[in-house]
């Protein structure tokens, strides 16, 4: 990427130097390099699961299982992010915090690359963990890069920001996807590992031009606090290991005494954090209000991602099963798909940061309320053309590829209008208590939105039915017309932000 830095004139107290990354602090090009790698073997290994989870040679599941699983694994890893802010927050900073989840989640692939069932669960859970650590700590280091909320060239950062994640999305499914698919699962697992591993360096090496604010811990525990932190941490893991050590050696433990209280924690928990943070006395007036918009937002948003995050498990195992996964004859691995969405994204992400920045200028430019409308609106239409390929397969065809391409590119068109947008909107509304922790509440959403699925796979619901399809699509729209009508309001409430 060095190409494509410039030397140009900055803002005064941009943190780094003047040489920019197109017209960016230099610093996002660090944070944007960390982030493509990470993603990389995230997107890599998220490719190969279902299908790992389905396949005769892998762990051999129903497709209700595999898509629990996959959910309930995507719901823990945002959930996690929320304990990530608050670590960086309370102990080591969102830079160090970012370091050491590098460190476990290249550990976790590691780990799922051994030939063992358990060990595979265990590689998971680390994945989970150091992704919660690094997810909202390395957004926020992005908004540190910026000269404040009204930052003009905030969310244009922030779009550039996704294309790395997209960047590495795009890569991970046709080498890690191929290999495992197509040679060995593990060594696809291990290709994760090296992923991961080439982001840390990356990061180690460029974390001189990140800001200097990215160091603080904004509200450092005192030495009472830590260690009632640590009783109370070795008081709950006690009780974990006891409850399941009992129920493992009665003979009654099933996986869905892990997958359902995940679920269960993965709804209620999101509801219970933004109520604490609403009735937060230390929050003046304005905040508050703030606080009241934004969870329009984060209702909106989980009902996109139940939906969309389907597209990495419900349309996988539909495309496994029953699709023609052929380009002119040419047969090539279902894992593929999932680099069609990424590739949509660098293609699209630009002509939409350049059309809000244009519209901006023309005083034009949608309000956050009708992007969220928009794009909830689209992931609803997104399944409702999903029922065609689905009736198709009921006759006993295989439906083409290009229905499920059609599909991934309206749900990309939608999620340009939602995740970067609220990215950006999160890191402008946070109360200053909250810091990095605000950027878990938003991940908190897609908690919501995989654990509903989750929930309703662990009940044996078959997702790859035109009733349940229709539903959700249905749902979506309802959600998303209701968030337009209400816009008005919504802006209001936010008062200064745009």
């Amino acid at each position: 990427m060095a190409s494509s830095l410039t030397k140009d004139s900055v803002t005064p107290g941009t943190p780094g130097s003047e040489r920019t990354f197109f017209g960016h602090p230099r610093g996002l090009a660090t944070l944007f390099m960390t982030e493509m790698w990470e993603r990389f073997s995230y997107y890599g290994m998220k490719a190969l699961l279902p299908l790992y989870l389905v396949a005769p040679g892998g762990l051999h599941m129903s497709a209700a299982s595999a898509t629990a699983i996959y959910s309930v694994y995507l719901s823990l890893v945002y959930l996690l992010a929320l304990p990530g802010g608050w670590f960086a927050d309370r102990v080591l900073g969102p830079r160090k915090t970012v370091a050491v989840a590098g460190i476990i989640i290249m550990l976790g692939h590691l780990t799922l690359a051994l030939p063992s069932a358990g060990t595979f669960y265990a590689g998971l859970g680390l994945v989970a963990i150091g992704s919660g650590l690094l997810k909202a700590n390395i957004s926020t280091m992005v908004g540190h890069l910026y000269d404040g909320p009204d930052d003009p060239r905030r969310d244009g950062g922030f779009t550039l920001f996704y294309i790395g994640i997209n960047l590495g999305a795009f890569a991970a499914p046709l080498i890690i996807g191929t290999v495992g698919e197509n040679v060995n699962w593990h060594l696809g697992f291990a290709l994760a590992a090296l992923g991961m591993a080439l982001g840390l360096a990356q990061y180690l090496l460029g974390g001189r031009h990140l800001s200097a604010r990215s160091s603080d811990i904004p509200t450092p525990l005192s030495a009472e606090e830590k260690a009632a932190t640590l009783r109370k941490s070795a008081m709950w893991a006690a009780v974990a290991v006891v409850f399941y050590c009992i129920v493992g050696f009665s003979g009654h433990y099933t996986l869905n005494w892990l997958l359902v209280p995940i679920t269960i924690a993965g709804l209620i928990i999101p509801i219970m954090v933004i109520s604490r943070i609403k009735r937060d006395k230390d929050l003046d007036r304005v905040e508050q209000k703030k606080m009241s918009a934004y969870i329009w937002f984060f209702v909106a948003a989980a009902v996109f991602w139940m939906i969309y995050d389907q597209g990495g498990s419900t349309l996988s195992i539909f495309a496994d099963s029953s699709a023609e996964n052929t380009i002119f004859g040419w047969e090539f691995p279902v894992s593929w798909y999932q680099s069609v969405n990424p590739v949509m994204i660098m293609a699209l992400a630009p002509v939409f940061a350049w059309a809000w920045l244009a519209l901006n200028k023309r005083g034009k430019e949608p309000s956050t309320a009708t992007k969220f409308a928009s794009g909830l609106i689209l992931i609803g239409a997104s399944f409702f053309l999903f029922l065609a390929p689905l009736t198709i397969a009921q006759d006993g065809h295989k439906a083409a590829a290009m229905w499920l391409v059609a599909i991934y590119f309206v749900q990309t068109v939608g999620e340009l209008t939602v995740s970067p947008v609220g990215l950006s909107v999160t890191t402008k509304m946070a109360p200053a208590k909250y810091a990095s922790q605000m950027m878990g509440v938003w991940f908190l959403a897609v908690t919501a939105g995989d654990a509903t699925t989750g929930l309703l796979s662990i009940a044996e619901v078959d997702l790859n039915k035109t009733g349940i399809v229709a539903l959700e699509a249905t749902l979506a729209v309802i959600a998303g017309v209701a968030v337009w009508m209400y816009r008005k309001k919504v802006k209001e409430l936010m008062g200064d932000v745009h």
